[in-house]
């Protein structure tokens, strides 16, 4: 049996207060919000929002990746739409 160790390479930190209706800043200070529910008209962007932008920028550096390594190259205006979608189930 064998046993690969992943490497770290950044580690994300983020001071959260206030929950939905609050706010959040970065270790760094790079990111520094105020949040709002979604649909609340509210001053902030909410957490889907967030969710979906770090997730569509993640998969756009993953596709740059693939690609250098295959020597294609991504147009520079290549963009994802990205749905986060908020769902009450059966069971909360």
């Amino acid at each position: 049996m064998s046993s690969t160790t992943a490497k770290i390479l950044y580690t994300g930190k983020t001071h959260t207060t206030g929950g939905r209706d609050g706010a959040s800043r970065s270790s760094d200070g790079n990111l520094d919000i105020r949040l709002s529910s979604p649909g609340s008209n509210g001053p902030g962007a909410n957490p889907e929002q967030l969710f979906a932008a770090g997730w569509s920028a993640c998969f756009l550096g993953a596709v740059g990746k693939a690609a250098a390594e295959h020597r294609l190259s991504v147009p520079a205006d290549v963009a994802v739409d990205t749905e986060v979608d908020l769902v009450l189930g059966d069971d909360g």
